[in-house]
């Protein structure tokens, strides 16, 4: 199946090519100019039909043989895709490339050590995002707003070199062509979104970040130290700033000093890369807010909830909610609490556009919460979304514990709402502590969920224990005893003395002395299926009003 994971056409696949290409993607074969604009980014998955999606780049992961990819690029012609991409290097033969002229459809190959999530990523940032609203084309200097691929290109024209723009964790932003003219360090930048760490580590020492950020001309860093390989050539860095906030910086890697004009461009430069990061900033805050208040009214399941789920691309189809929440951190409060909980959604929102893409996610108050599109016929359709959450906690790490209720799917808009209900009642099972695991499905927590429920509503009626547990709890507290304890070993274990009192560390002897007094002193009889089961239901609602 071709999965979609980008819609909304921003760039040809002559642009992608001339801002990827050889640092990330180079063209094995085809015409790219025959590809006006790429409608879609879509996964393709070989053990699944494929679906058509015109105008689509293709990411061909895994595929390997030559053979197999002609099949699909016969197939993809019937579809009017754009490209396919796979892993480099690729052996171009005969049936190939006849397979590249007979479908229309061009063959690119994917540079090795690249991943295909950098990828899918590089390629959300120069074609658009499906997004919820309708967006106007808008320019800040000539230039489309927030399109920083575009203006790194500029810069780098006006400065004669290869420049990256970054933030301040030194995260690669955009990037322009030329990037072969730099050195093996600036590769291996651009493919891991990242300055590598033994690098900065080296910059921080020698005070370069600190010149940086203090300074509003550009500054010289010269090559590292020959023990350090890669970093040959010398940079020219200045930071981006709006007022007295530090956006990022540009960085330049040249092969002899810029010129008094050029460094004046590169200053004028930074204020227009200011301009679109403060724009594509407000952007986002913008687009989050509507992406909640969609997915909020698709939820509630109200009379705007077919609307809202076709602004999220979600509409006529069976969904299944996630709730998500941190485990409670009493070192963060406050602004650092919500800043936790939307950082928390912006990656789960990131990790979904790459292995779901059919879903929305966002904060709603203190919760992250999820839709996920399946298929109607899908028996496992729970499951997977169990897996996507497991698989989303692993990749973040131990950092912070995370835990993640999943509803019942939901096969039209009013089940939308019990969906979310379910994921709520599961998550809050998980937060009280009454399941080990950090993903549970309402189905299987769907007792406990029931007690809590229970256990509430004794507590808004002010319902107190009575009849034999209640006099058994008076006892234990007036005689400092533990017949309660041997009740509810007993009741545990079914009736099995040995069991029991190894649970409790007693002899079985002690246990069933125990057990006579219990009875006596609660008037409880033991023998009686209806009063056994009372009494274990009494102890549940009240293990679930004592903290864990």
């Amino acid at each position: 199946m071709l999965v979609p994971v980008t819609t909304r056409p921003r760039a040809s696949l002559g642009r992608i090519l001339e801002d990827l290409g050889s640092t990330l993607l180079d063209l094995v074969c085809g015409e790219p100019g025959r590809s006006d604009h790429i409608a879609a980014v879509v996964i393709h998955d070989p053990h699944d039909e494929p679906a058509p999606q015109g105008r689509a780049l293709v990411l061909g992961v895994g595929l390997r043989d030559p053979a197999a990819i002609a099949r699909l690029l016969d197939d993809l012609g019937r579809y009017d895709a754009a490209g396919l991409v796979v892993r480099a290097p690729v052996e171009l033969t005969d049936e190939l490339a006849a397979a590249v002229t007979r479908s229309g459809v061009a063959l690119l190959g994917l540079t090795r050590g690249a991943s295909w999530a950098q990828l899918a990523a590089l390629l959300r940032s120069l074609i658009a995002e499906g997004d919820v609203g309708e967006i106007g084309q808008e320019t800040l200097g000539g230039m489309p707003s927030g399109d920083l691929f575009a203006l790194a290109n500029a810069i780098s024209t006006l400065l004669d070199a290869p420049i990256t723009i970054e933030d301040r964790n030194s995260r690669v932003l955009a990037f322009s062509g030329r990037q072969d003219e730099a050195d093996p360090s600036r590769v291996e930048t651009i493919l891991g979104r990242q300055v590598p760490e033994r690098f900065t580590r080296i910059l921080e020492e020698r005070g370069v970040f600190h010149d940086l950020y203090r300074s509003d001309v550009p500054i010289d860093v010269a090559p590292m130290p020959s023990p350090v390989d890669g970093l040959h050539l010398p940079r020219v860095a200045l930071a981006v700033r709006a007022g007295d906030e530090i956006l990022g910086s540009i960085w330049a890697a040249v092969h002899s000093p810029l010129s008094a004009e050029r460094r004046q461009a590169l200053r004028d430069a930074a204020k227009l890369v200011a301009l679109h990061l403060l724009r594509e900033r407000a952007g986002a805050d913008v687009e989050r807010r509507l992406r909640a208040d969609l997915v909020a009214t698709a939820l509630e399941a109200g009379a705007g909830a077919p609307e809202a789920l076709a602004r999220l691309g979600l509409a006529d189809q069976s969904c299944v909610v996630l709730a998500l929440s941190p485990v409670d951190s009493p070192e963060l409060e406050g602004a650092g609490l919500v800043g936790e909980r939307q950082r928390i959604a912006d990656a789960f929102s990131m990790h979904l556009s790459a292995v779901h893409p059919r879903s929305a996610a966002t904060l709603i108050g203190d919760t992250v919460y999820a839709i996920l599109a399946v298929r109607r016929d899908q028996a496992d359709a729970e499951e997977r979304a169990v897996g996507v959450a497991t698989d989303f906690l692993d990749r973040i790490g131990t950092g912070r514990r995370l835990l993640v209720g999943v509803g019942a799917v939901a096969v039209d808009n009013a089940a939308l709402a019990r969906s979310r209900t379910g994921a709520d009642r599961a998550l809050r099972v998980l937060r009280l502590g009454r399941s080990p695991a950090a993903v549970a499905r309402i189905s299987e927590v769907s007792v406990d969920a029931l007690l809590l429920e229970l256990a509430d509503l004794a507590q808004a009626r002010g319902d107190e224990p009575t009849g034999p547990v209640a006099r058994l709890m008076a006892y234990d507290l007036q005689r400092r005893s533990c017949l309660v304890e041997t009740l509810e070993a007993w009741l545990d274990a079914f009736g099995d003395v040995i069991a029991a009192s190894a649970a409790v560390y007693v002899h079985p002897n002690t246990f069933r002395y125990r057990l006579r007094r219990l009875a006596e002193v609660g008037g409880l009889d033991l023998d009686d299926p209806n009063a056994r089961f009372a009494a274990m239901l009494e102890l549940r609602l009240i293990s679930r009003t004592r903290p864990q």
